[in-house]
This record gives structure tokens, C-alpha cells and sequence, in this order.
């Protein structure tokens, strides 16, 4: 019998995020990948198990989903041309470096790294916005699915997209941008290759153009027309600054949520990074078409963009899920730290009684589950997917903790002791499981280096 054939009871343990708090204080039980039994404290499972594992140390999560990233920007971290900026300026002195250097090796290292940074915080499910295509990476989807693969990951790739450059009164240099007839063909091809929109799915593909000012009106109802034909998810940056706002009234006569409508996007399908500069109308609107934001707490707080409406989005009907946006803007890969930065900002935002642990946590599970569109991931219930991230209380952080959920927000956790996918073992003791992390920390270190020295 295969290890995710047998029936394993994670047995007692501190605490689990459940919708019924204490109602799992027995454990939970993984057969087949799923969660099958629920186990109330002081009970037995009603199965046959196979294997026991004693969780009373742990405090167990759904698995994290991260809905935003840009793991090629793992190579410019704490970049000395781009520290304390804000975005467009930030962008202005990246672009160019990044068109520079980037190609495959590097690029293969940068997904690697940023996915098992995203592992080891307690990601089980990661979504990464590639838009950047210098020659040579023509294939980044295909590199990412492999790496994702490597690991063991679930993974929606962003086919991502710019055509519109600096010759075009864009912001990328020209030399990173593709075609329009380019950039659909290969939409078409990525979802033909990897996107499995079933129960338990591996890879799904959703289909993202950059922003409103690097890419053109034509190429974004494109687009959305072939998302449709195809039934995948939508996505771009939206809402991040007063000067998008700004480009789009100088060049499209209209504000960015406008652009979405006028453009097919404003559906279900679609999910912005961001989403920080609405209006009341704005969010109202994006709200009743079931318009998804992913909230990016620690880029937006580094790069001064402002202070995501959360709460309205949810009370308007807008999915709320959580991001650790570019290392290049946040500088890491840790979702279990953004969670922190989400309750900090959002408290200072909406006052501290109205934001708690659970909120912030929420949106890091089940509502980035409904940004992806996925409603078998997310949550911890029976029939859904056995992704879990398990933390122990065993620092320094955490003596004198009173409740064990708040204590990972407020004590700051930010390191799974255990992370199971489908009911596989996925970090052991802290660890990857099949990943040296000490020659992968060598290696992506080198090539960030040489990175650095291609532009000297």
C-alpha cells in the first residue's frame, strides 16, 4: 500500500483553524489525499488507521495559498537602485536590469527558490504572475511547471503578457515585450499543455497581462475572450497607485475599474492584484461581479501604495486573498509573515477590534481558494484536499502564549514545522523534503550574483 493509500490520524493536536472552533481537537484523519474524518476531542476515529502521528504540538492550518508573486524578482532583492521608491520609480530602475539578466538558468533557480521559500512558510498552493519574456524564456510556464512539479506543489501559472513598451509610451524596455499574436498563441498552448481545472488539480493556468500601462486595450479584450473559450481565470495588477489612476485617465479617458468593464473583464473569472484605490462605487461594482483581490500587506506598506478596503470588498461580495507580491518589493517569499502584516495594516485601517487573527488567516486560506476558483483546497473539511501547514509553538516568540491560532499571527510564526499536500509529507522537522536548501541557497546566490555583474 502506498504511503497516500494508508489512513493517517494527525492525532490531538494544540489547535485547529476550523470554522466550528475546538471541534477538531481530536485530529484529523487523511485517506487518499482528502480529509475524511473530523475527530472531536476525547473521540476515536472511526476508521482503520494506519498511522498515527501525535500533532499535540502543532497548530494546524490550511494549507496557505499564495495568489500573487513574481518569483523572478528573487534575484534583486534589497536592490540599491530600487530601495525606497515607490512603484513607478521602483519599476523605471528594475526594468532594465531585469531585461538584462534574466534568462533560463537563473530564472529556473529564482522559481525554485521562491517556491521553496513559499513551502517552508506553509504554502501549499502558490500562483506566480510571470509577464517578463526576454529572449530565451520564451517557455517560463513550462520551466515553472516543472519546478512546481519538483517539489510538489499545486500551482496556477499566470500566463502573463506585455506589448506595450517605452517606444509606445509603456514602462518596460521594448526588449521584454512579445507580440499580441505571439503572446495568444502561447496562452493557447499553455492552457492546452497544463491546465486541469479537476477536483484535486496539480497546475491550472489563469491568463494575466501585466498592467493597464504595459499592455495594449486590444491585447486585454483578447484576452478575456480566449479566458472565456477556455474556461481559466483572469488576472492582472489593478488599483496598486494614484498614478495608475492617473495613466488611465490620460490614456484610456476613463478610471481603472472602467478600463476592466470596458475591456470584458469585470467577471467572476477575474482576480486583481492589489486593489488598493477604489471608490465606493468601485468596490461596490466589483463586488456584485464577483470580481476577486489578491491584498499584498507588506509590498504595498515597503512601496508607500496605500491601504487595501478589505473589509468593504468582503461586505460588497468581493474574494479577499492574500499575496506576498515581487521579492523584489517585499523582499521575501514568507505568506505565514504577510498574514502578520495583514492584520497590522488592516487594524490601522479598520481599528483593532474590527480585524482579527481569524480574518487574516481566513483570507490566506478559503479566500485565496476563491480567487483561484478552487473550491477543494483552502479550508479544513471533509472531502477537501489534505493540504496542511503545521506550526509548533516551541520558540522563544511564543512563550507566555495564551491562544494558540492568535499566537502565530501576533507572536509572529513564520516557519511550518510540517507541511502536508494531498496527503504527501512535504516539510519535515522544517525541512523540504528533497531539497537541499543550503546548495539551493548557494546556487540562486550565485546566480544573483552574476546577475548583478552582467550589468557592471
Amino acid at each position: 500500500m502506498s504511503d497516500n493509500q494508508q489512513t493517517v490520524w494527525l492525532k490531538n493536536p494544540l489547535a485547529v483553524f476550523v470554522d466550528n472552533e475546538g471541534s477538531a481537537n481530536g485530529g484529523l484523519v487523511i485517506e487518499a489525499g482528502k480529509i475524511v474524518e473530523i475527530v472531536a476531542g476525547g473521540q476515536m476515529p472511526t476508521r482503520k488507521i494506519d498511522q498515527t502521528f501525535d500533532a499535540g504540538s502543532h497548530v494546524i492550518l490550511p494549507g496557505l495559498i499564495n495568489t500573487h508573486h513574481h518569483f523572478y524578482q528573487t534575484l534583486t532583492r534589497a536592490h540599491r537602485d530600487a530601495i525606497n521608491k515607490e512603484l513607478f520609480d521602483w519599476l523605471t530602475a528594475l526594468y532594465p536590469v531585469w531585461a538584462k539578466a534574466v534568462n533560463r538558468d537563473s530564472f529556473r533557480l529564482a522559481t525554485r527558490l521562491a517556491l521553496t521559500e513559499l513551502l517552508m512558510s506553509g504554502c501549499t498552493t502558490v500562483s506566480d504572475h510571470h509577464y517578463l519574456y526576454p529572449a530565451g524564456i520564451e517557455d517560463a510556464m513550462d520551466i515553472q511547471a516543472d519546478e512546481a512539479g519538483r517539489i510538489g506543489m499545486r500551482m496556477t501559472l499566470n500566463r502573463g503578457s506585455m506589448n506595450l513598451s517605452k517606444k509606445d509610451g509603456g514602462l518596460p524596455p521594448d526588449s521584454v515585450v512579445q507580440d499580441m499574436d505571439e503572446i495568444l498563441a502561447d496562452c493557447e498552448r499553455v492552457i492546452g499543455a497544463f491546465h486541469d481545472p479537476g477536483e484535486g488539480s496539480m497546475l491550472q493556468v489563469a491568463l494575466a497581462p501585466c498592467s493597464p500601462f504595459s499592455v495594449t486595450t486590444q491585447l486585454m479584450k483578447e484576452t478575456a475572450e480566449l479566458a472565456k473559450k477556455c474556461n481559466c481565470r483572469l488576472h492582472t495588477h489593478l488599483g496598486e497607485t494614484h498614478d495608475e489612476d492617473a495613466f488611465c485617465l490620460e490614456k484610456f479617458s476613463c478610471r481603472p475599474v472602467d478600463y476592466l468593464e470596458e475591456n470584458g473583464w469585470l467577471n467572476e473569472r477575474t482576480w486583481l492584484a492589489h486593489g488598493i484605490h477604489f471608490d465606493d462605487g468601485e468596490i461596490e461594482r466589483l463586488g456584485s461581479h464577483g470580481v476577486g483581490v489578491c491584498h499584498c500587506p507588506t509590498s504595498n506598506m515597503v512601496l508607500a501604495s496605500g491601504q487595501c478596503r478589505t473589509l468593504d470588498l468582503e461586505k460588497a461580495g468581493a474574494p479577499v486573498g492574500l499575496g506576498v507580491d515581487g521579492s523584489a518589493s517585499n523582499d521575501n517569499s514568507n505568506l505565514m509573515e504577510g498574514v502578520r502584516h495583514a492584520l497590522m495594516i488592516n487594524r490601522l485601517t479598520y481599528g483593532a477590534a474590527a480585524v482579527t487573527h481569524k480574518d487574516v488567516l481566513r483570507w490566506a486560506t478559503e479566500g485565496s481558494a476563491r480567487c483561484l476558483g478552487r473550491s477543494d483546497i483552502g479550508k479544513i473539511e471533509i472531502g477537501y484536499q489534505a493540504d496542511l501547514a503545521m506550526f509548533t509553538l516551541e520558540e522563544l516568540r511564543f512563550s507566555g502564549a495564551g491562544d494558540p491560532l492568535a499566537a502565530l499571527v501576533l507572536c509572529g510564526a513564520h516557519r511550518a514545522d510540517r507541511v502536508m499536500i494531498g496527503g504527501q509529507w512535504k516539510v519535515i522537522d522544517g525541512n523540504p523534503v528533497g531539497v537541499d536548501v543550503a546548495r539551493l541557497r548557494a546556487e540562486h546566490g550565485q546566480a544573483a550574483r552574476e546577475f548583478a555583474g552582467a550589468l557592471s
